[in-house]
């Protein structure tokens, strides 16, 4: 129960209020129960005279079970005199009815306390899980399938929610029965409770042994949920290249192999899971027929100290004993499967952020000079793709990179922000290493537009004012206009209040690619990247978007990743990148003037 303690130690200590008031109630709750058959003892005993009526009072009340057996004798006693046996019945089922009342009223006011405990718990996961998502390098993503990383988003926390903390209050109430009853039967009969002692720990090992072995499948079926997520996402982002090659008996015979397996898993699960409450019963009616026997011998042959009344308070003290002890093995049995989904959760929560802020980093809110690649080389995992890269960028200059795909291009502009960190070598923004800057700082700096414009489901406005929480109306049309955006949004149903739809999918490509400058334009960073952002547009689309990168780029430091070199015949620099080094670099007609160049080489093919 290690994983469960520290489970509760992590989310637990915000609520402790709550759970000292539920220990509280419960607690009470538990006394109440048991002292309803406490007070059998005497009025069995009384009521069919197996004990002589109390004629004297007690000299006092005082906590323990004779003092309290002699005080309820004496009132029943003088009940029975004053009143018959008949009305002491009645009285007797009112009395009953009184600590039933209390008893369930703080058993519920102690589960009521438990809700604020229970879906707090789940909001604070998911909440760190999220916020451990968007803190975690890029890196960590290149692994894992984003499917599973949903599903443990919100299959693990719900299971985490019905299995571990759904238990948690029985782990709280029911030892508090368990103990309070057992110590009533120790006090009754030391000797026959150490009888029942002695069968319990096989019990326990029964029990034990079949809630381990739920943690594995469990964890097995929550894996295969996260493949059957990651199947359903890839499903419908690839959905027109699934119908366009005909793939769709393919992409179900692949959904249903999963879904078999998760229907195997699952079955082996459950079928385990429904046998607790039986296993248990079976033991606990077990455990009741053998006291019986044992004890019901020892009354009737006259060795025992208990008369037959406290016998029979005795086997509905331990009955009160049986529901918690099965409610106790069932939560056992959920924790096992909850704790094998908090492992899943952990996988994301306890992933190590090496892109993180020094303790002495500092803030950079302007540039001023140039940034500086030197001598940089980067590897993702095996083969370096930047090997020993140096570069000069002046502020207000355009750098273009050109290459072939997979040359290194990309990851080069990647470094800058630090999605990824450099393993050797260093990147120097006005001449400090960008290790030494406040990430958010840093990345504050620049603005992006990529080949994939990321849009958001939501309406124009708050597209382009993203992460711009002061932008007006007025400015985000401004930007608009400045990325040759607004004629299309203000003919829009509802302007710039119109939904865009998942990823943008109700505008062209052009369209979102002008939206995502619009969204540059606003913040208006310093120095801007362009990842491709034309190579996807038609030629009508590329030439609006151009003009508005042409406008968006004016009197900023612009890094361009282009493979139509059409686009950067302007830029003040092409570097040409070839398997991670940069092999040429001049302006566009420096460059065409090397004989059995590589640029001149694409251009040749381009123009050809």
């Amino acid at each position: 129960m290690k994983g469960l303690y520290n489970l509760l130690k992590r989310f637990l200590p915000p609520y402790k209020g709550y759970i000292l008031l539920n220990i509280l109630f419960n607690l009470l709750g538990a006394i109440f129960g048991a002292f309803q058959f406490a007070a059998l003892i005497p009025i069995l005993g009384i009521l069919f005279r197996t004990q002589p009526l109390v004629a004297q009072a007690p000299a006092s009340w005082s906590f323990n079970f004779d003092n309290l057996v002699q005080n309820i004798s004496y009132i029943i006693s003088e009940v029975i005199q004053n009143s018959g046996r008949e009305r002491a019945l009645i009285y007797l089922g009112i009395f009953i009815i009184i600590m039933v009342v209390l008893k369930v009223g703080f058993t519920y006011l102690a589960s009521f306390v438990m809700v604020p405990v229970r879906n707090g718990v789940v909001c604070d996961i998911r909440n760190q899980i999220y916020n451990k998502i968007l803190s975690l390098p890029l890196g960590f993503f290149s692994e894992e399938r984003k499917g599973d990383i949903i599903a443990r988003t919100t299959g693990d926390v719900q299971e985490v929610d019905n299995s571990i903390l759904n238990s948690i209050e029985m782990m709280f109430k029911d030892p508090m029965i368990i103990i309070i009853n057992l110590c009533a039967m120790i006090i009754m009969s030391w000797s026959l409770t150490l009888f029942v002692f002695a069968l319990l720990p096989v019990v326990g090992y029964l029990i034990g042994k079949v809630g381990k072995s739920l943690k594995k499948p469990s964890m097995l079926g929550q894996n295969k949920m996260g493949e059957l997520l990651s199947t359903i996402e890839e499903s419908l982002s690839g959905l027109r290249i699934i119908k366009a090659f005909n793939a769709e008996k393919k992409m179900k015979t692949v959904f249903a192999k999963q879904n078999k397996e998760y229907y195997h898993i699952m079955n082996g699960l459950m079928w385990r899971r429904y046998l607790a409450h039986p296993m248990s019963e079976l033991l606990g009616t077990i455990v009741i027929v053998v006291i019986l026997w044992y004890g019901g011998r020892l009354v009737l042959n006259n060795t025992s100290a208990l008369p037959p009344q406290e016998f029979i308070a005795y086997i509905a003290f331990f009955y009160t004993i049986i529901n918690p002890a099965k409610s106790f093995s069932t939560a056992l049995y959920s924790v096992q499967k909850g704790l094998a989904s908090m492992q899943r959760i952990d996988m994301i929560l306890l992933a190590e952020n090496n892109i993180v802020n020094k303790p002495d980093a500092i803030q950079v809110k302007e540039f001023n000079k140039d940034i500086e690649y030197r001598d940089v080389s980067f590897k993702y995992i095996d083969d370096a793709v930047l090997k020993n890269v140096s570069l000069t960028i002046e502020k207000g200059k355009t750098i273009a990179l050109v290459g072939q795909s997979g040359s290194g291009k990309s990851t080069f502009v990647d470094l800058l922000p630090r999605f990824w960190d450099i393993q050797s070598g260093s990147i120097l923004v006005d001449g400090m290493d960008i290790r030494d800057y406040k990430i958010a700082d840093l990345r504050g700096l620049m603005g992006n537009v990529n080949q994939d414009p990321i849009l958001f489901n939501d309406n124009f406005y708050n597209n382009i004012s993203f992460g711009v929480e002061t932008a007006t109306m007025e400015e985000v049309i401004a930007a608009a206009k400045v990325a040759n955006a607004h004629e299309f949004i203000s003919t829009s149903p509802d302007g710039y209040l119109t939904n865009i739809g998942d990823r943008g999918g109700k505008l062209s490509g052009g369209q979102r690619q002008r939206i995502s400058i619009a969204r540059a334009v606003l913040k208006n960073p310093p120095i801007l990247i362009l990842d491709e952002a034309t190579s996807a547009l038609d030629t009508e689309s590329e030439k609006l978007v151009q003009e508005a990168l042409e406008n968006l780029m004016m009197n900023r430091t612009s890094i361009v990743i282009a493979h139509r070199l059409s686009t950067i015949k302007k830029a003040d620099l092409i570097c040409v990148f070839h398997e991670g080094e940069i092999v040429e670099r001049g302006t566009h007609d420096e460059l065409l003037s090397i004989k059995h160049g590589i640029y001149k080489k694409l251009h040749s093919m381009q123009n050809l």
